[in-house]
């Protein structure tokens, strides 16, 4: 009985297997342009990618949980890679996704909940907060690594497929940079946090729910934004991917603009 629940908190449920798979279909007709609207195919392969890396993103803050001493994290539905398991789906799902529409910025929120009295060491904490963003790390050297050895086709005919990579990719990398600041709510405050005295920790407590929202606000000044996204495009420029590109996938990405070719 208990094996069979083992099993079962570790069964990589339907909805994430369904996502991997709209993603792959719609990622396959906006390479052979099989689809009528390439840009709608470009929506559906660049959110379900999203998707599937924020559900990854939390697979490996509990994972780490899980290996640090919380064993409640597989009752928790953590271990099956369902969104829906998530403590705050809004946090963790939907608003995520409305960044992107909004402002093509990727930045995870807060999702899984981890019982950190079960885990001792400082160290353990740290190594917690931080597995998220290293997910999306390697995710985004993952999608750049072919712009990097030239497999990708920078040819017109394969621009709607080349740009949803990139841009895909730049979200990666976003969410990469954002989450590991020092701010509260963000894994990167998680990473320092345990090393802060009691005292600092209360302080900045109130101001964890507030994190996630302040940095987006922060990206919308005009100068900040444009520094932010400089530094990001010579991080992907370094991988090969050409200026502009990633552009031009969030140009076909708000497919509800038209075609940005034909413009």
């Amino acid at each position: 009985m208990t094996t069979a629940a083992a099993r079962s908190e570790r069964q990589i449920s339907p909805i994430f297997l369904g996502l991997v798979a709209i993603m792959a279909v719609s990622g396959w007709g906006v390479w052979t342009g099989f689809s009528n609207s390439p840009g709608f195919a470009v929506f559906l392969f660049v959110v379900s990618g999203w998707v599937v890396s924020l559900c990854l993103h939390e697979y490996a803050h509990a994972r780490t949980a899980l290996h640090g001493g919380d064993i409640s994290i597989g009752a928790k539905g953590y271990l099956t890679l369902n969104p829906l398991k998530y403590t705050h789906a809004l946090l963790s799902i939907v608003l995520p996704v409305i960044f992107v529409i909004l402002g093509g910025i990727g930045l995870p929120g807060g999702a899984v909940f981890i019982e950190r009295g079960r885990i001792d060491g400082r160290w353990k904490h740290s190594l917690i907060s931080a597995a998220g963003p290293l997910t999306n790390v390697l995710f985004a050297i993952a999608l750049m690594l072919p712009f990097t050895f030239g497999v990708v086709p920078l040819d017109l005919a394969h621009a709607p497929f080349s740009s949803a990579l990139a841009f895909l990719a730049m979200l990666q990398v976003t969410a990469a940079i954002l989450n590991l600041l020092p701010v509260p709510g963000l894994d990167g405050y998680g990473v320092i946090e345990p090393w802060l005295s009691y005292r600092t920790r209360r302080q900045l407590e109130p101001f964890g729910q507030f994190g996630l929202l302040a940095v987006f606000g922060v990206l919308w000044i005009p100068e900040v934004n444009a520094a932010f996204f400089g530094f990001i495009d010579s991080v992907t420029g370094a991988f090969g991917i050409p200026d502009g590109l990633s552009g031009l996938g969030h140009a076909y990405f708000q497919f509800w603009n038209g075609d940005p070719l034909s413009q």
